[in-house]
């Protein structure tokens, strides 16, 4: 089968399309037969090599890690899923990726796919639609009526966010450069913001819950429009404790793992026509460098999604 992988790492240079041997399943595992895949950060900070340290990965690795396809075999263990089946998922990062034809995946890591979605919008969902959960319902606690504040709502974290969180009845203000605004209001947002027109102190009411998706001046200002007792929630930079103790707040910081359960309540959304993801560029998995350029350049709304077959 065909796979995208590193020998080493550094620039879009490293990815090499390689032909190597279908993968072997476990028992606990399904092969999904890959459609489509799609760019998260995550991919070219691996590729780059930032975070060798924090996952020691054995070289030559296939990156990607969202996956929308079709079971091809089953483990022995697995009584959930049959051949045949529309699935999709965000695999155990630790393992070979999804820039490939095929992927083994446990059984648990996986959830059906919705019928309201293609494969290429369901390759766009699970990464960036489980960070969303995690940092508005499992971490966040967000709860009908509050005020929510999400950066960068037009990317690929933030516009999925806008959309979960007014499924759950929060009012949502999201910010985005003069371009983008009438995209969040697409997305469902009730406050647009342009951050490039002044402090964001002046335009922006107390909030209850911060989603932190680009971190450091961002972060940094964002401690100053909670509420007391609210929560900065970020998937860039740690938040510091201490600054939250002074503003008399919460922080958090969330990595997501693999998560089935989230992944059905992302489709019991889809299924309520209260989530959708938005993809603004497809490429082939032969141009999957330009793929990664496009992902780097920061100037994508809405998600990258590869085109696998």
């Amino acid at each position: 089968m065909r796979a995208v992988r590193i020998h080493q790492y550094g620039g879009t240079e490293t990815l090499q399309l390689d032909q190597i041997d279908t993968p072997v399943i476990n028992t606990d595992d399904i092969l999904i037969k890959v459609k489509a895949s799609s760019i998260n950060p995550v991919d070219w900070k691996i590729r780059e090599g930032y975070l060798q340290d924090f996952i020691p990965y054995k070289l030559p690795t296939t990156l990607g890690w969202d996956v929308a396809g079709i079971v091809s075999a089953v483990g022995d263990s697995v009584t959930d899923f049959k051949v045949g089946d529309e699935v999709y998922s965000r695999p155990e990062i630790s393992r070979d990726g999804t820039y490939a034809d095929y992927i083994a995946v446990e059984a648990d890591e996986v959830a059906m796919k919705s019928t309201k979605l293609d494969f290429a919008q369901a390759a766009a969902l699970p990464l960036a639609g489980i960070t969303a959960w995690e940092c508005l319902v499992d971490v966040g606690q967000l709860q009908a009526g509050q005020r929510v504040l999400i950066h960068a709502g037009a990317g690929g974290v933030g516009h999925l966010a806008i959309q979960i969180a007014k499924a759950k009845g929060a009012i949502v203000i999201a910010t985005a450069s003069a371009k983008n605004q009438d995209l969040l209001t697409k997305f469902g947002a009730d406050q647009a913001v342009d951050y490039n027109q002044g402090n964001l102190l002046e335009q922006i009411e107390p909030v209850d819950l911060v989603v932190d998706t680009i971190g450091g001046a961002v972060q940094s200002q964002s401690w100053a429009l909670l509420k007391a007792g609210g929560m900065l929630v970020s998937i860039v930079d740690q938040p510091s404790e201490e600054i939250a103790k002074e503003h008399n707040v919460k922080a958090a910081f969330v990595f997501i793992q693999p998560s089935s359960r989230i992944l059905r309540e992302l489709n019991t959304l889809v299924e309520q026509d209260q989530l959708i993801p938005f993809i603004e560029h497809r490429f082939p998995l032969e141009n999957i460098a330009e793929a990664h350029l496009q992902s780097q350049s920061g100037r994508t709304r809405g998600k990258i999604v590869i085109e696998v077959s």
